[in-house]
């Protein structure tokens, strides 16, 4: 088995040191290592962090190769330097049966990019009347432990309800889409003084809000797990640190986007920042970079969700909602939290890597970088900065609403199991 000697990387942001792995293990971190039989890659200072996870990403196949693959999206994902994705089950069929989840599973497990762990559907083809076959696909060859209809709320408490129950026999938990389908019925963007004065059908925070407290207090009775995807209010942030300080087993992600941008751009009428759930307010975007700091807001998630040229250059109205997210992830992290000085390198190691692993038990990742652990690796130059150009990007998408904007950081390396999947910012 080949070895590599990263030499001198600041491991979570802290003092040079040198790691060296053998096969798809690291078997010694330390200072003035032996290079001896090994391939040796000259950190000079750069951040190593172990692999990110992303617990939410759309990877459309099958049926939307279109806008997306798992080979080109587990390439975006390494490029971004992600060793592990969970994918969304809204696809054509939807991942509501055994069979399509080990399809996406095998899919992720031939092309090697990164692993890919199936998300199965909470009901039958995302309708909200039936629960799906949440056991069988829990006890498939993909092992299912995640559960959501992302994209479409489980907006029937009791379809809610039976889920929670039903996934904490086996430690599952189930990812919820917090969106109120009547109170934004029409809704084009985050309802307030842009909505108003551009006239676009408003999109209400409490719409996200009564979602989830509800949901909290449905998992506090059932005693189960309960996961909210891209949280983007401030409200939202209140009623999650309220469930936490209960003691109820609830779990919040935001997506970089939201950490970002606001609903000030949709003044531009550009649909690439049309989004579900819409871009918020400047309010609501500092109290979300606040909750991720305090940990009120678990992780971060990518959302990751591509589309075709075709569904989103056109108007505003008709445009397809969602944004790519797995190659500008990190530089919008570093952008957002660590030069503001909210959060260090090993918060986000935290919030990228150990916790979305724990939260969806993904096996052999978000782990320490010391010896004995798989080497599953990532370095950053985090002391570039360059503009953001689609026409680089790994994904078959090129819905960015960040083209041409100046973002810091940039992945220069990954290693999935000690194989190296990205080198000098070029995908292996």
């Amino acid at each position: 088995m080949s070895k590599t000697l990263i030499r001198g990387a600041k491991v979570l942001g802290g003092e040079p040191q040198d790691v060296l792995i053998d096969g798809e293990t690291i078997t010694e971190v330390g200072v003035g290592l032996s290079a001896e039989g090994a391939e040796v890659v000259e950190a000079d200072g750069q951040v190593l962090l172990p692999g990110l996870v992303d617990l939410h990403t759309h990877l459309r196949e099958p049926g939307r190769e279109d806008s997306e693959t798992v080979l080109t999206g587990t390439r975006a994902a390494a490029k971004g330097g992600y060793t592990a994705v969970f994918a969304m089950a809204n696809t054509f069929p939807v991942a509501d049966t055994a069979g399509v989840v080990e399809q996406v599973w095998r899919l992720g497990r031939e092309h090697g990019y990164c692993d890919v762990q199936p998300i199965g559907a909470v009901t039958v083809g995302l309708e909200g009347k039936k629960l799906a076959e949440l056991g069988a696909m829990h006890e498939s060859a993909a092992g299912v432990t995640v559960f959501s209809d992302d994209g479409k709320c489980v907006d029937d408490a009791v379809i809610m309800r039976r889920a929670l129950e039903y996934v904490k026999a086996f430690g599952g938990v189930v990812a919820q889409h917090a969106q109120e389908p009547r109170l934004t019925e029409g809704a084009q963007m985050n309802e307030g003084v842009v909505s108003a004065e551009l006239g676009l059908g408003g999109w209400p925070a409490v719409a996200e809000e009564s979602i989830i407290a509800r949901d909290v207090l449905l998992a506090d009775h059932v005693g189960s797990r309960v996961h909210i995807c891209h949280l983007s209010t401030a409200g939202s942030v209140e009623i999650v640190r309220w469930a936490k300080s209960r003691g109820i087993d609830v779990t919040a992600e935001v997506t970089p986007h939201h950490l970002l941008l606001t609903d000030e751009l949709v003044r531009t009428y550009n649909p690439v920042y049309k989004v579900n759930p819409p871009l918020r307010t400047e309010r609501d975007v500092l109290a979300l970079r606040e909750a991720l700091a305090d940990g009120t807001i678990d992780i971060v998630a990518t959302d990751h969700a591509p589309h075709p040229h075709e569904d989103k250059d056109c108007e505003w109205a008709a445009a397809a909602m969602g944004m790519v997210g797995l190659e500008t992830a990190l530089s919008v992290v570093q952008e957002t939290m660590v030069d503001t000085g909210l959060l260090d390198w090993a918060g986000v190691a935290e919030r990228m890597s150990f916790k979305p692993a724990k939260i969806g038990r993904a096996a052999g990742h978000g782990r320490p970088v010391s010896a004995g652990e798989p080497a599953n690796l990532t370095l950053v130059d985090t002391a570039y900065r360059g503009q953001v150009d689609p026409a680089g990007f790994a994904s078959r998408s090129r819905n960015t609403p960040y083209e041409g904007r100046e973002l810091p950081g940039r992945v220069t390396h990954t290693w999935l199991r000690g194989k190296a999947t990205l080198v000098d910012g070029k995908l292996t």
